[in-house]
Order: C-alpha cells, then sequence, then structure tokens
C-alpha cells in the first residue's frame, strides 16, 4: 500500500461543539472535507504514532465509507492498531466501555446522535479520550486550532479492510481488530445489574416494549432482552439499523417515537415502554399510562439505585446539567450526598465520574448514565429501570406516584423553536442577556422574577471555568426557565426553553405538566420575546 500526502488547505466550518463535529452528510462528503477534520483531530492530540484506537459508529448513511478513510488515514499516520465494531457499528457508550476496557489512546465515534440520518440529513465525528469519554474544551481547541493550519494530510492508497469479518488483519503496518460490537456490552451489562431478577420477571409474564428507532441500539437490545433476560420475541421493535433510520428521526422523546407512546397510552399497554437514539446514549422511560420525564427518570433511579448490586453500596454522588430539573437535587440531599450542576454536554461529567465524586449523572435531554463508562447510555438506564421493577414488583405508574409523595414533583418540560435564523437567535440571547440586571421583581402575571442570570462553572477537579452556560430567570414561587441556543444541530439554531415549577401539594401532582406550567410559559415568551426575535407562535418540539 502505498502512503500519500495530500496538499490541501484550511475549510471553514470545523469547530467541533459538546459533542464533536456535525453537519450535513453532503458537507462531510465533500472534497477533502472528512480528511481536513481527521487529520487535524490526529494533529490536535498530538499525533497517533504507536496509539491504539477505537473506531465504530451508529450506522447512518456514509458511516462504512468514512471508517474505511479513518482507517487509512490512521494507518499512515503511524497508528499500531485500530479496533472497528463489526461492519462500522458500535453504540457510543459500546465504544466508551471498549476504549476503557482495552486501554486504548482514545476513538473516533462517528454519530450525530439523535439528528436524522441520510445523504440530505446530518452526520457527525468526535473523537474521545482515553478515559472513554468526550474530547475536554482543552483538547477540542486544539483540534479546532489544528483545523485553521491545516496544510497536508496522510492517507494509505488501496484496497478497504474487511469489516464484516471478525479477526485481526493488517493494513500496512497497522493492525485492524474487527470484533463483535455488542459482546463486551453486554458481558460489562451483566456485571451491574441482577439479570436472574429481570428474567424471573420476564417469565413471570410481564410485558415490555422497546423502540430502537431503526438505529444501533437494535443488536443490543434483541440480545440482551429478548436473548439473555427471555423477553418475549417481539419485544424489540425497530431493531435492524437503517442508514436513514427508517425515515424517520431517532430521538426518543414523545413526538418522534409516537408510536411507542400510542402503545403505552393504549387499551391493551404492556408494562413497559423505552426507546433509545441513533447512537444508543438516550433513553426514553414510558409506563403503562404514563411517561417519565428524563428529569424524573434521573431522581427516580437516584432514589432507588441500590436495586442493582453495582449500586448497593450506595452512591458517591450525583450530577446533573444545569437545565436539568431539580427533582434529583432533593433525593441527593436526603442520601446525604453530593449534588453537582455542571453545563450541558456529557464531558463535564467525566472529571467528577474520574474523580469519584458521582456515580449517577443525567441530562434533561433524555441522557442518563453511571461511572461504568464515560457516556450517557440507554440501554443502561433501561435495565436499570427493569431492575428496580423486578425488586419492587409494582408499576411505573405506582412508582412514580410514590417518589412524588416522598420528594415532591417538579413539573418539567422543554419547549424547542429549531432551525431558527441564527442572527435571530443570537439577537434574542444577546437582548435576554442585556435585560438580566434588571429582570429581578419583575411580575410577569402571577410570578415575579427573584434573580436571573448567565450560568458559569467552576469545576471542582480541575479548576476550569465554563461561561456562557445558559441563561436561568428564576421566580419567587420556586418555578424557573432558562433559555439556551444548542450546538447540536447543524442548520441555524435551536432554541431551547427549558420550564420548571415545583409542587409540593399532592392533591395537584397529577394534572398536565403543560397545563401546570402555563403561568412558566407565559412569562417565558414575555421576558425573551420569542415570537418577537424568532416569529415563530409555538414551539417544534415539545417534550
Amino acid at each position: 500500500m502505498q502512503k500519500l500526502t495530500i496538499q490541501t488547505s484550511p475549510i471553514d466550518g470545523q469547530k467541533p461543539g459538546t459533542s464533536g463535529l456535525r453537519k450535513k452528510t453532503r458537507v462531510f462528503m465533500g472534497p477533502h472535507f472528512l480528511e481536513n477534520y481527521v487529520q487535524s483531530i490526529f494533529d490536535g492530540i498530538g499525533g497517533v504514532v504507536d496509539k491504539r484506537l477505537v473506531v465504530g459508529g451508529d450506522g447512518r448513511y456514509f458511516n462504512a465509507q468514512a471508517i474505511q478513510v479513518i482507517l487509512r488515514m490512521a494507518a499512515a499516520n503511524g497508528a499500531a492498531a485500530c479496533i472497528v465494531g463489526q461492519n462500522g457499528i458500535l453504540s457510543t457508550p459500546a465504544a466508551s466501555h471498549l476504549i476503557r476496557l482495552r486501554g486504548t489512546d482514545g476513538g473516533l465515534i462517528l454519530s450525530a446522535s439523535h439528528n436524522p440520518g441520510g445523504i440530505d440529513a446530518d452526520f457527525g465525528l468526535k473523537y474521545n479520550t482515553p478515559n472513554g469519554g468526550p474530547a475536554p474544551e482543552g483538547v477540542t481547541d486544539r483540534i479546532y486550532a489544528a483545523t485553521k493550519i491545516i496544510h497536508e494530510y496522510r492517507i494509505l492508497e488501496g484496497a478497504d479492510a474487511d469489516l464484516g469479518t471478525l479477526g485481526k488483519t493488517r493494513m500496512d503496518q497497522m493492525e485492524v481488530e474487527v470484533v463483535d460490537p455488542v459482546t463486551d456490552y453486554a458481558a460489562l451489562m451483566e456485571t451491574l445489574f441482577d439479570f436472574n431478577a429481570i428474567r424471573a420477571l420476564f417469565a413471570s409474564g410481564f410485558r415490555m416494549r422497546f423502540d430502537a428507532m431503526h438505529a444501533v441500539t437494535g443488536p443490543y437490545a434483541t440480545a440482551i432482552l429478548e436473548g439473555t433476560l427471555g423477553a418475549a420475541k417481539g419485544t424489540v421493535v425497530n431493531g435492524t439499523p437503517s442508514p436513514d433510520f427508517g425515515g424517520g428521526h431517532p430521538d426518543p422523546n414523545p413526538i418522534w417515537a409516537k408510536d411507542l407512546m400510542d402503545t403505552m397510552m393504549g387499551p391493551d399497554a404492556p408494562d413497559f415502554g423505552a426507546a433509545s437514539d441513533g447512537d444508543g446514549d438516550r433513553n426514553m422511560i414510558v409506563g403503562r399510562g404514563i411517561y417519565v420525564t428524563p428529569s424524573d427518570s434521573l431522581a427516580l433511579l437516584a432514589a432507588r439505585a441500590t436495586a442493582a448490586p453495582a449500586y448497593r453500596g450506595g452512591l458517591k454522588g450525583v450530577a446533573r446539567s444545569m437545565p436539568t430539573s431539580g427533582a434529583v437535587d432533593r433525593v441527593a440531599e436526603k442520601l446525604g450526598i453530593a449534588c453537582y450542576e455542571t453545563p450541558t454536554g456529557w464531558k463535564f461529567f467525566g472529571n467528577l465520574l474520574d474523580a469519584g465524586r458521582a456515580t449517577l449523572c443525567g441530562e434533561e435531554s433524555a441522557g442518563t448514565g453511571s461511572d461504568h463508562v464515560r457516556e450517557k447510555d440507554g440501554l443502561w438506564a433501561v435495565l436499570l429501570w427493569l431492575n428496580i421493577l423486578a425488586q419492587t414488583k409494582t408499576s411505573v405508574a405506582d412508582l412514580m406516584a410514590a417518589h412524588w409523595a416522598e420528594f415532591g414533583r417538579n413539573y418539567y418540560s422543554r419547549h424547542d423553536y429549531e432551525d431558527v435564523e441564527t442572527d435571530k437567535a443570537n439577537a434574542l440571547i444577546t437582548a435576554l442577556r442585556a435585560a438580566l440586571p434588571g429582570l429581578p421583581r419583575q411580575a410577569f402575571g402571577p410570578l415575579t422574577v427573584s434573580s436571573a442570570d448567565e450560568f458559569a462553572y467552576d469545576d471542582p477537579v480541575d479548576g476550569s471555568r465554563s461561561e456562557g452556560q445558559g441563561i436561568r430567570v428564576n421566580f419567587t414561587s420556586g418555578g424557573r426557565v432558562v433559555f439556551r441556543l444548542s450546538g447540536t444541530g447543524t442548520v441555524g439554531a435551536t432554541l431551547r426553553v427549558y420550564l420548571e415549577d415545583v409542587e409540593t401539594d399532592p392533591a395537584r401532582m397529577h394534572r398536565d405538566a403543560q397545563e401546570a406550567l402555563a403561568p412558566i410559559i407565559a412569562a417565558a415568551d414575555a421576558i425573551a420575546g420569542i415570537r418577537k426575535y424568532t416569529g415563530r407562535t409555538a414551539p417544534d418540539v415539545i417534550s
């Protein structure tokens, strides 16, 4: 195989966000775009000579071709070995586990997570560090700096690697090891949970539906739920990964997983429903007749984690992203453990997990995980719920009712305004930021503002500071609204509005969330001028 050095020049728009670089698929397929970014990753981490890397992705359109480019470039740059999921498939949590299990120098994960797939949809690539977690800002800053000065990249000219056959081959001097994507991850799950108790639950007639959304979790869920745990055949639906996710949107929320919601709210609903996203790191939990918000799910899992063998010794602490509701805070207070509030982005949890300060972490955007890997993990969350259900022998609805009775209920919702023109979204945030000093003591309908600020985070482990992490407006009633521009899209900007109110009256804990939050919703529009700046009269997605 011939090693080529290709002359190139910087390409605009290669700044990685909280989850790597995400662009339209056709952009990644453009001349030199993928190659420039991969070389910049290698240069930004100090080169890959004699290093070992994990490579895999969620199977979306262009996944297979991009992996072959990455392998040829890794070989040309002197890497010692690449461990690749069979047919290029690895869920994000499975990739994180493989990096940690094999002690590699990190990994390249090809995914745009919950974003749609296809030639006219989205693609993504991110580098995870040797701890298995997303690269911190210091690393992504170096990668971005490399994209601005790149003048050449190195790549092998030759045949593609055979990724369909398990085992080891060579690409020039580099070893390519193809591994089953499910085996190591499934073995890890068996060390964390009481599989015998969950088997007994299914054997008792317990029914479940898991919607894999035509995404990467399908093979994992089928092997573990139907294979190892004995759930009925057909428990996993939409279980075959598809390059365009079956033409759907692999985001596990009540809008995009409508079929699952309809089933769980229907007359013959199973006992338990769940879904996962494009790359397997997010989850949605639904009981018969009840949707569990990600914030409530995190709080419930923290309160009852000791049902699983891995957590019977108690939790070291919990952590949540700032926009996530404060439900888990009250659980932590009762348990007498630390609770950390971080910016959005799983990389911020990594330091806490590595330092042994936290065991469970969660984000309101359907991401939950623990210290078993350094990514959020959708199927892990589902298995922990199953372990709790097996131990308590009660329903999801009854579990949540008991939880609210003990801790109070945080009514919570997120309103997404998608693909807002970037200049309009930035104008809204700029105006809101300028208004913050004058907001306290102002009244908006029945609500009065108690405080307003822009969240900044001082990392308790490494001392780093992250500013500009979302605007918070708190009310004297205990409710709040948070405004953020999301970095996970590929076109324009997504304005996320997080709405929360606390209810401690048991007689008022079973209302519709949008009804309960109506005063907060009205105040959010009045404070930020959402209609004025975006022209939108309603959000695109309510979750």
